[in-house]
């Protein structure tokens, strides 16, 4: 998803924090080759709402209804539709993600996390978490801004979620590098990484490199493929057909005993609508577990 991130990457700080980190991803990766997780049961599959962020939220609802998911994992910017006076979700009042929720219900949907956007002030990251709390999620996903990682760790460990920082790409994300991530997590035990396979190739970096790396940290996937690599221009491809290994993201996951969701995420929009490049990527995603050993 393309959002406002807070500006580039940081201090030479990073390079010396990022060393010691590489090393500890390395060795959680080599210690846990036994696997206990059966992904075809344990893996949350669903998909990201922004795939649908051209229709407003009831729309997008009955979008994903038709593809045959049970997770999905909304966010705050979306258009809450006409009965809402298409407010954005974060305009609501609790009462307003209610009826939200009451629609989620009705589909037989699941919501366990939240993509959530807050400014530079504390008031209003504490605002998105309440929109959290109200969905009843387990976490949040996130770019936080750097000089706030201690505040808004504090504010998940008091809601009781866990923030999955989110990767955009190298001049509008300070978290392109998976060593940044990892540097935002170092101390903040509330903080996890969500894993976002499409955005990663545009800055250069494999996404299976990226995934080894955050090894144990890894809280949420949002499943996307791109053309090629190093261009950030690029928008994304259907899950199979750019150049993600898939195969091979998903054999690490299962080595490392990940346990969390996994979310289909479209930015481009194909006409009339994101529906059957969804339901392609389901097929695609069933049949690649399917393989796994």
């Amino acid at each position: 998803m393309k959002r406002t991130i807070v500006p580039l990457l940081f201090l030479a700080l990073l390079f010396t924090a990022c060393n010691g980190n590489e090393q500890t991803a390395a060795t959680t990766a080599d210690t846990t080759a036994v696997t206990t997780v059966d992904p075809a049961k344990d893996w949350k599959f669903g998909v990201a709402l922004w795939t649908f962020h051209t229709v407003d939220f009831p729309t997008s609802l009955e979008q994903v209804d038709s593809v045959g998911v049970t997770y999905i994992e909304p966010n705050t910017f979306h258009q809450a539709g006409a009965e809402l006076k298409d407010s954005l979700v974060t305009q609501l009042s609790m009462g307003g993600i209610d009826k939200l929720k009451a629609m989620v219900d009705k589909k037989g949907l699941k919501v366990e996390s939240i993509y959530i956007a807050g400014d530079s002030t504390v008031a209003s990251w504490k605002h998105q978490f309440d929109i959290a709390k109200q969905f009843g999620v387990k976490f949040v996903t996130a770019e936080p801004p750097i000089n706030m990682w201690d505040s808004i760790d504090s504010l998940a460990g008091a809601y009781g979620v866990k923030v999955a920082i989110h990767e955009h790409w190298k001049g509008v994300s300070n978290y392109w590098n998976p060593d940044t991530v990892l540097l935002a997590i170092k101390g903040h035990p509330n903080f996890g990484a969500c894993a976002d396979l499409g955005h990663w190739p545009k800055s250069g970096i494999n996404p299976v490199d990226a995934v080894k790396k955050l090894s144990g940290h890894i809280i949420g996937v949002h499943f996307k493929d791109i053309a090629a690599f190093d261009n950030p221009k690029l928008q994304d491809v259907p899950a199979g057909t750019g150049v993600v290994d898939f195969p091979g993201v998903l054999a690490e996951l299962k080595k490392q005993n990940f346990n969390g969701h996994i979310y289909i995420e479209r930015d481009a929009q194909d006409l009339p609508n994101n529906v059957p490049s969804v339901i392609q990527t389901v097929k695609y995603f069933n049949e690649q577990v399917g393989k796994l050993k």
